[in-house]
């Protein structure tokens, strides 16, 4: 009995192969549309994506030129090809700005680049494409019932921006004086992701981090500048904690105001 169980499953995939492969010989556009098609019901996304990276360049212009590309864009979105789908995508919105699957094409393209955007520490060049393609799938589409889908890749895409840029304002604060003063590099790196994404949920180590790195260029500045730089301490703590009252950070925060007020002339 297993044995013709066997036979069988081994039967079904040599008819399946051997179909897909008489498809792909064939010189019949239709046939091998309507071949693709079926295939994608089934999820073959990577032989739909084969047989209509042929077709769309015949089809061009018509409707099955539209629904090839659309499908073939599918395809690889489906098969997490998401550089190739989003390019695809993009092809198909530039073709048919108001065509029949528009609005899924401009979500699909920004919602795969956001899946595929990579760790933090990583180029993030995938994530600015994602959140540019999804800002603009909501500017095109701003009823669609994605939109809202759309709006939280971006938030958590732009998080990721700023944990970036938390992680270099770190690494800054941590090479300290190496070739040159470093803490004032964190000061900027900070200061600017902040001005940049004034909402993020990064915004309190940030603020925390600009603290430290104050107090670090006042507490090694030169006698006649540090009542000046430690000013500046208390005026960064005095901000920190009237956005953080409650800070885990609090305690830290507190000392270091304690000492810059030593340091402050009248």
């Amino acid at each position: 009995m297993r044995k013709i169980y066997y036979a069988i499953i081994a039967a079904v995939i040599f008819t399946s192969c051997g179909e897909y492969n008489k498809v792909l010989k064939s010189n019949d556009p239709v046939y091998k549309y309507e071949y693709a098609k079926k295939a994608f019901e089934q999820k073959k996304y990577a032989q739909t994506a084969t047989i209509l990276s042929d077709l769309i360049s015949v089809f061009k212009g018509t409707t099955r030129g539209e629904e090839s590309l659309y499908l073939l864009a599918l395809s690889n979105y489906e098969n997490k090809d998401y550089t190739s789908s989003g390019a695809y995508f993009k092809t198909y919105y530039d073709n048919y700005p108001k065509g029949k699957y528009a609005e899924l094409a401009r979500f699909y393209a920004g919602y795969g680049y956001y899946l595929d955007s990579p760790e933090a520490q990583l180029d993030q060049s995938i994530t600015y494409k994602a959140i540019d393609e999804l800002a603009n799938f909501i500017e095109y589409f701003p009823k669609s019932d994605r939109v809202s889908v759309a709006q939280n890749a971006i938030f958590e895409l732009q998080d990721k921006l700023v944990l970036k840029e938390l992680q270099n304002a770190q690494l800054y604060y941590n090479l300290g004086n190496y070739l040159g003063n470093n803490y004032e590099s964190a000061v900027i790196v900070a200061q600017n992701a902040i001005k940049d994404y004034p909402y993020s949920k990064y915004k309190e180590p940030l603020q925390m981090l600009i603290l430290k790195a104050k107090f670090q260029i006042a507490s090694q500045s030169v006698d006649e500048r540090k009542s000046e730089r430690f000013r500046d301490v208390s005026d960064e703590y005095y901000s920190f904690i009237n956005d953080y009252p409650d800070s885990d950070k609090r305690k830290e925060a507190d000392n270091i105001f304690k000492i810059a007020n030593k340091y402050i002339k009248d």
